[in-house]
């Protein structure tokens, strides 16, 4: 998931309620990082589930000072 930032990676989860999905970045220091989890509703990543990602991210890298 490159078009999130860095080393953004996804979990694909597909269990009898549904599908999900968990959305984190773990080249960080110090741990892994989830940046959104959620359950799809259709087959296409909503992109208000890729921009709260992309949020997300800028801020956790702005707080950790990558």
């Amino acid at each position: 998931m490159a078009n999130i930032g860095p080393g953004v990676r996804e979990i694909r989860i597909r269990e009898n309620d549904g599908a999900f999905r968990v959305i984190y970045v773990a080249t960080l220091p110090r741990a892994i990082f989830v940046l959104h989890c959620f359950q799809k509703k259709t087959r296409k990543t909503t992109a208000g589930d890729i921009e709260l990602a992309k949020r997300r991210y800028k801020e956790l890298v702005r707080e950790i000072g990558r």
